[in-house]
């Protein structure tokens, strides 16, 4: 079994939002993992097919739908987690129930986001999730946010790279990572396929 990360260990976190029906298949993400060799990854707009994952790449995985949807988040991960990955409920929007899946690994705890459209309620829903989490601690995933994300006590330190064409035509920098007593050792956007969104990777180390 894969050990905890200790202090000053390094890490490497993928994120991609899959699209849903239309976008990446689970021999999409499969290449993906395969080329970039994570220790964890963060898939937004999961459906059943990546559920094979750990029967194919052994590891630990958990997926939570989004309430009556058949597509949310799910994680796969090399690293044990120290206790089942649980959810919390965000403030909603008027058409989405959006929750958060968070994973806790010992030394640090992971959220995975997928977050409302809304610019207001989008930051909203980031300081209730960073009241459920470790003091080192990684938000990531699809955030819908434009702009400064200005969350007390962490730092952006995903790619700067566009992510994403809003109706195929305007480019944004939606998929992000926020950190909290970790530090970027490096950040990169992975080239377009598969979805409508890159996917983004960031290794990171464990801070003191």
């Amino acid at each position: 079994m894969t050990a905890f990360p200790q202090s000053g260990a390094s890490f490497k976190i993928l994120s991609w939002n899959l699209y849903r029906w239309e976008g990446a298949s689970l021999e999409d993400v499969l290449t993906v993992i395969r080329a970039e060799n994570p220790d964890i990854v963060v898939m937004q707009e999961a459906q059943e097919a990546v559920d094979e994952l750990p029967e194919i790449l052994g590891g630990y995985y958990d997926r939570i739908p989004l309430p009556g949807r058949p597509h949310g988040t799910a994680c796969w991960s090399r690293l044990p987690f120290t206790r089942p990955p649980s959810f919390c409920r965000l403030p909603r929007g008027l058409l989405v129930k959006r929750t958060a899946q968070l994973i806790d690994f010992g030394s640090f705890s992971l959220a995975n986001v997928h977050l409302s459209h809304g610019q207001l309620l989008n930051r909203r829903q980031l300081r209730s999730i960073s009241t459920n989490m470790r003091h080192r601690a990684v938000i990531m995933g699809d955030f819908n946010l434009v702009g400064p994300v200005l969350l007390p006590g962490f730092l952006d330190v995903g790619p700067q790279e566009k992510t994403h064409r809003m109706l195929n035509h305007l480019p944004l920098r939606l998929d992000r990572c926020l950190v909290r007593g970790l530090a970027r050792m490096e950040a990169r956007a992975l080239p377009r396929f598969g979805s409508d969104h890159r996917p983004i990777c960031v290794t990171l180390r464990l801070g003191a």
